[in-house]
């Protein structure tokens, strides 16, 4: 008689995170659909298909589950930056050049999370929110890129440059071009607004960079 093989069963802990990242992912693309004031736990429920009942037992609030989406997704680019970055032999270019990476990878720039993010950046009524979900995070980055960026001014003598401003001007810069690529994505492809966003950093330090990086 032969034996049938079959997987094992996820654990409890290992089902409920799979719901609970089921309904995160579900309320990313009813965002993306119908906006913040358009997503109700409703709509949430039925693009994941479970219950009301199952997403009121991991999210008490419709604001608890905008939470936990903007945490996921700034952890999700978080963890891809820091695995860039973990070499300690990396030049101070080299981390840069992870964090815009990181900012461009296919996974981050994907069109509904992008919409996610403008949607709480839009909505007055959702900043606190914003602030208080991913505050840290953000702060880290810019902490992480300020000190990268005098380790480049030190390194170069690029004095007309300060860290902090020049800093506060890339990340507006990456907004700028991910709002492009969210309301003009035939014109502004993921792979042409990286690129761009590379050859600013180029021109800000050329020093660093003898030529423009890679292009892909």
């Amino acid at each position: 008689m032969n034996e049938t093989s079959s997987a094992p069963k996820p654990s409890r802990a290992e089902a409920k995170a799979e719901r609970r990242q089921q309904l995160i992912d579900a309320t990313i693309t009813s965002i993306a659909r119908f906006g913040l004031t358009g997503t109700t736990m409703g709509k949430v429920t039925e693009i994941a298909g479970v219950s009301l009942g199952l997403a009121n037992f991991h999210f008490e609030s419709k604001d608890q589950l905008f939470e936990a989406v903007l945490q996921h997704l700034a952890a999700e680019q978080r963890a891809l930056w820091l695995t860039r970055s973990q070499s300690p032999a990396l030049s101070s270019s080299a981390l840069l050049l992870a964090i815009v990476e990181s900012r461009f990878h296919a996974s981050i720039c994907a069109r509904k999370k992008l919409a996610v993010w403008f949607a709480f950046y839009g909505d007055a009524s959702a900043r606190e929110t914003y602030r208080r979900a991913v505050g840290n995070i953000d702060d880290e980055r810019l902490d992480a890129t300020v000190a990268i960026v005098a380790e480049m001014i030190a390194e170069a003598g690029y004095a007309h440059l300060d860290p902090a401003e020049t800093v506060l001007s890339i990340e507006a810069l990456y907004d700028g071009l991910w709002l492009n690529m969210l309301l003009y994505p035939s014109d502004f492809r993921r792979s042409i607004c990286r690129n761009r966003a590379l050859k600013v950093i180029t021109a800000l330090f050329p020093k660093h960079f003898d030529n423009a990086p890679a292009l892909g």
